[in-house]
């Protein structure tokens, strides 16, 4: 997954303004830090995106994002 691709899901599933508070804030359960600090790690992106599905309860069939 490329970072483009993350951001889009993020934004979709979040919006803008929850989606970018919760790239920097929220300390993802399974990984134990933020989406942007595990970014700036080099943690693999998909990784991340299935982790704050999780936190979030995004339902499976939304994981993939909105069809365009």
């Amino acid at each position: 997954m490329r970072r483009t691709e993350f951001d889009r899901l993020v934004h979709g599933e979040f919006g803008d303004s929850f989606g970018s508070w919760i790239a920097g804030s929220h300390v993802l359960a399974e990984l134990g830090a933020t989406p942007g600090e595990l970014i700036e790690q080099g943690r693999d992106l998909r990784d991340v995106w299935l982790a704050l599905c999780d936190d979030f309860d995004v339902p499976p069939e939304r994981r993939l994002g909105e069809d365009i």
